[in-house]
């Protein structure tokens, strides 16, 4: 598996373009969410011609409810909604019965590109009677003349300056996200394709007999083509998703799980009442009879004793660092699943400087790098030499992708199956696409080379942060078994040659290969895709935080246990230049998200060095933290409440995501955009998650984690002191997300 790692890490670079190991991978249709057979049975094109017939001669009151719940144009053109989504629910609740047959209520959504080509009417001839349309004059052609009709390319449209420019701006950001997303695949990209390209997204109410097509040309009377050109996006019918192998698997492995949480608590009450001895102590194997115990899972993750050495001041960063995350994909989700009314408000609004809080938010992932690069050494530096890592490099790897695996296995379970089911809506586009890739790409989530392997159809996504952790800690025996050799100047040679090593090759890749500083601002597809693909999540590119904090932990480690004495001159230059990288790090996004920003220098030099310098910055608080330098920021990083949240990091981390694209494809018409509303829905979002999280962590996580030490450990041992037992689980802790 090392072996398969290093390959994937070498990125050739020749005549300045990217040639890297990624993977063309397809997605197979037998992994779709939605029944495709079902919606192909249902078809019928004579019955179709004949309901529509009946309803229009017959039935108005029930045309009508097609229309009401079908199509419309757009409301808020002009702030960037080019969606109306109809009525979901009333459409597929129509259920009517016509002579010959039933009428059911089929959802589609259809893209009506805005440039469209249009029969227009030639020079009308002499005698025009004037009860037209009653009748058709004598003459009249029979073939109308295909000619492009001026008022439906959207380049003539008139707009004010500001207005254009914005809009320009935007919807060439939409253009090419659309692209990464499956949509408008065959489109060209460009300055003026973005507006070329725009669709209107309108849903469409018909039976379910009919293609969207065959509807309008028996609503229309027309043969052929539809007059107006259209493609179909998706069709959903009532109860239209399809069971595969991932449901029986989720449901029987979650039943199961189940099971031994209601027997595993049951045994803890029984222990509890009607036992007076200890119940740890009972019987040999209590530990593991009560690993499934809701009752004292709770406790123990609620339940915190102060251990010395322990770096206190981690959870609090942790815990702000995850609010932060949570908090810049909330507002990220909301553009990227298409709910809002108004994107191009919220476009605005995230290109001021008003929303540099919220476009600084993906530093915040480099600080969890730097986290697990620092408790890599702290918590093995004087405990393990080099020679046991060596002989036990094995368990070293094993014990890191096991103590990860129990929560990301559940979430992938949730993803394939039950979010799936529960989402539902017009805005199920998004989620349809989140399933159907863990569907088809589970494994290498699983195996963390989903960065490499199929960057572009990864499950969960933001999981690519948890495939270079993984892949940093397989390389990272080849510096710790210098820095545990107890030799300070091997140790410091090894740490400082890596981190040369890792900034040299990492800014040569990027000055070589041109890549903007922000997801934000690109021209064409390509640079997108390169940008996301090959810097945002490449391994090399995101190392150099890590190899950052196996500094701090080393230095951490010189010092443990030892009263540092450092002058209030020193402490005061230190915090001001942290605070100064920060600021910086926070306002920097600003100028690069913006229209005129042109430098490509400035770019490259972000790239290479923004990330390890913010490291360096909360390397430096936590050092001054933990050795009395802290101050007020040190008693808010040191309150208890973040203890518990401390715990909960890593399963937030995972499930946060997912969490809220299910919220918002259970959406049933587009939210008007505000930071009040967004900042309301990130508050939901995050006791959302904070409660998923518990449940996960207390009926997954901790009872894996029971077993995964005891079977490691090769059975059960002699009780250790309590404090010694917590310290060895905080320190573990700490080194996750």
């Amino acid at each position: 598996m090392i072996i398969f790692y290093l390959l994937c890490l070498l990125t050739i670079i020749k005549n300045g373009s990217i040639v890297s190991a990624y993977l063309e991978m397809n997605l197979p249709d037998s992994k779709y969410v939605f029944d495709r057979e079902l919606y192909e049975s249902v078809l019928d094109e004579e019955l179709c011609v004949e309901q529509i017939q009946f309803i229009q001669a017959n039935r108005t009151d029930l045309l009508i409810e097609f229309m009401d719940a079908g199509i419309r144009t757009p409301r808020g053109v002009l702030t960037g909604n080019f969606k109306d989504l109809g009525n979901f629910y009333q459409c597929l609740n129509i259920n009517e019965e016509i002579p010959n047959s039933v009428v059911e209520g089929k959802y589609c959504l259809i893209d009506l590109p805005l440039n469209q080509t249009l029969p227009v009417l030639p020079e009308l001839p002499d005698g025009w009677p004037e009860g037209w349309p009653e009748g058709w004059p004598e003459g009249w052609p029979e073939d109308w003349p295909e000619l492009p009709w001026p008022g439906t390319n959207p380049r003539t449209l008139k707009l004010r300056e500001k207005l254009s420019q914005s809009m320009k701006h935007y919807y060439q950001q939409i253009f090419m996200t659309r692209l990464i997303e499956g949509a408008n695949e065959n489109a060209r990209s460009g300055d003026t394709a973005a507006f070329e390209a725009l669709n209107f997204q309108l849903a469409v109410c018909i039976p379910k007999t009919c293609t969207t097509h065959g509807a309008l040309n028996a609503l229309f009377n027309t043969t052929g083509d539809t007059l107006i050109n259209f493609e179909e996006r998706f069709c959903r019918l009532p109860d239209d998703k399809a069971w595969v192998a991932g449901d029986y698997v989720a449901i029987t492995i979650f039943s199961l799980i189940g099971l031994l949480v209601v027997l595993s608590t049951s045994y803890d009450v029984y222990l509890t009442h009607y036992q007076t001895e200890d119940p740890k102590s009972a019987k040999p194997f209590n530990k593991l009879y009560l690993a499934f115990s809701v009752i004292t899972n709770t406790r123990r993750l609620v339940t915190y004793n102060p251990v010395p050495g322990a770096i206190e001041s981690l959870d609090g960063i942790r815990s702000f660092a995850m609010m932060w995350v949570i908090l810049g994909h909330t507002f990220s989700s909301l553009n990227a699943s298409g709910l809002l009314a108004n994107p191009l408000d919220s476009f605005v609004w995230m290109t001021s400087l008003k929303s540099i809080w919220i476009m600084a938010a993906p530093i915040t992932v480099d600080t969890f790098f730097m986290i697990s690069g620092l408790l890599l050494v702290y918590t093995t530096a004087g405990k393990v030499s080099s020679m046991k890592l060596v002989k036990n490099v094995h368990l070293f790897y094993l014990n890191r992708l096991l103590r990860m695996f129990p929560v990301l296995a559940a979430t992938i379970l949730l993803q394939v199956s039950i979010f799936g089911r529960i989402a539902d809506g017009p805005f199920m586009e998004p989620e349809m696409g989140n399933v159907h890739r863990c569907r088809a790409f589970w494994w290498s989530t699983l195996l963390y080379i989903q960065n490499f392997l199929n960057p572009e159809h990864m499950c969960i996504p933001h999981t690519w942060y948890l495939a270079i952790d993984v892949q940093l800690h397989i390389l990272s025996p080849l510096v710790l078994v210098f820095v545990l050799s107890g030799k300070r100047k091997l140790a410091w040679g090894a740490l400082i040659a890596a981190m040369l090593a890792i900034l040299t090759a990492s800014t040569t890749y990027n000055f070589v290969n041109n890549f903007p500083a922000s997801a934000f601002t690109f021209e064409t597809f390509e640079d997108l895709q390169n940008y996301m693909f090959y810097y945002y999540v490449n391994t090399l590119t995101r190392a150099s935080p890590f190899f950052v904090g196996l500094i701090i932990g080393y230095i951490m480690h010189l010092n443990r246990g030892k009263q540092v004495k450092l002058s209030v001159i020193i402490v005061t230059l230190l915090w001001c230049c942290a605070i100064v990288i920060m600021a910086l790090a926070v306002y920097s996004p600003h100028p690069l998200i913006q229209p005129d920003w042109d430098n490509q220098v400035a770019d490259n030099l972000i790239n290479s060095f923004l990330r390890p310098v913010w490291a360096a910055a909360i390397g430096w608080m936590i050092f001054a933290c933990q050795h009395g330098f802290g101050g007020p920021i040190n008693w808010v990083l040191t309150l208890s409440p973040w203890k518990v949240l401390g715990r909960l990091s890593y399963a937030m981390y995972i499930v946060h995501y997912p969490l809220m694209f299910v919220v918002n494809s259970t959406a049933i018409a587009p939210i008007f955009f505000t930071v009040q509303f967004s900042l309301f829905r990130f508050l939901s979002d995050f006791m959302l998650t904070v409660i998923v999280a518990t449940l996960i962590t207390i009926t997954i996580d901790a009872p894996f984690t029971i077993f995964i030490k005891h079977f490691m450990g090769g059975g059960p041992k002699k009780p250790r002191a309590p404090k010694v037992e917590e310290k060895v689980e905080i320190e573990e802790k700490q080194g996750e997300p």
